[in-house]
């Protein structure tokens, strides 16, 4: 809810007050989503494999692809 505190605003002045809050609830709404959905994005574990990764060695190549 908006209340007018002091001062007595004329329809357009309430109207264009009211679209820039409107407009950064908006914008701030949409930042929260796309940083949502970067964090999960650039999140290293999400690359990483779930079973053990080969160490390096004679036929590491190998077992590259082979379930641990």
């Amino acid at each position: 809810m908006i209340r007018i505190v002091r001062g007595n605003p004329t329809p357009e002045e309430l109207a264009a007050t009211l679209a820039v809050v409107q407009a950064r609830a908006a914008a701030a709404m949409a930042a929260a989503q796309t940083e949502d959905d970067a964090e999960e994005w650039s999140d290293p574990a999400r690359t990483v494999p779930s079973h053990r990764v080969p160490h390096p060695g004679p036929k590491a190549w190998r077992t590259t692809y082979w379930p641990a």
